[in-house]
């Protein structure tokens, strides 16, 4: 059984990194990670999120970049763990009424549309099963710890674009926690890449002492293993 200290080792550790050398440490010793008990490699994706308690009238769309830990644990239970290092969540097409919220003035000159953005490390924490047709289901806490935030107005008229950002950290919890459950399917029987889409709700508002705002995501993800095969060949 995995020690529950060394996990959170791992998490302190993953989340004391930058996000570029962080995948350079991927590609670097991916071999040296893999194992018989554990599958390591790169988590990459697309995200649709939102943010209850706005107007907003689109989801915030944008990729997502990580990688992972597959623990193999007993029969065909693992824990999947990682961290999502460039992971963007919020809204876009704010109302008038989420700007007034947000204490944003609009942009009375130009044309454009603005959006809520907010940079989190995701770190998820599920329990996953493993059907014998390569199907999976997984299932468990997810915990964001936010970095960066920012209203942004983007517009493009006559020939001009126009992005501006309005940062707003301060109004923003730091730490988000919520659960996450999803579905997958491994592309090849023993290893390689697998496909997948997890949903995440929030259970931590947001904005600071606003209730009712909290985030919510559908994750559409691609796992790819680091060194698995040249694990398997030295093995054989």
């Amino acid at each position: 059984m995995i020690n529950k200290k060394i996990i959170t080792l791992f998490a302190l550790l993953l989340l004391g990194f930058t996000s570029h050398s962080q995948v350079l440490i991927s590609m670097v010793f991916g071999d040296k990670l893999n194992s018989d008990g554990l599958e390591f490699g790169l988590e990459g994706g697309y995200n649709f999120s939102d943010i209850s308690g706005l107007d907003a009238d689109k989801s915030l769309s944008s990729f997502n970049l990580g990688f992972y830990f597959d623990f193999r644990l007993k029969n065909q239970w693992n824990l999947y763990t990682g961290v999502l290092v460039k992971a963007k969540l919020g809204d876009e097409k704010l109302s008038s009424e989420d700007l007034a919220f947000l204490e944003i003035t609009p942009n009375s000159e130009e044309d454009g549309t603005y959006s809520q953005v907010i940079n989190y490390f995701v770190v998820p924490a599920l329990l996953k099963y493993n059907f014998e047709n390569r199907i999976y289901l997984e299932a468990g806490p997810q915990f964001g710890l936010m970095y960066k935030s920012w209203v942004e107005f983007e517009s493009s008229v006559d020939n001009k674009d126009i992005n501006t950002k309005d940062y707003n950290k301060d109004k923003i919890n730091r730490l988000d926690t919520g659960i996450t459950f999803g579905t997958g399917y491994k592309l090849m029987s023993d290893s390689g890449m697998t496909i997948g889409i997890k949903y995440y709700y929030g259970f931590t508002n947001v904005y600071k002492g606003v209730s009712g705002t909290n985030n919510s995501s559908l994750f559409l993800k691609m796992n790819i293993p680091i060194g698995a095969g040249k694990k398997k060949e030295k093995t054989e």
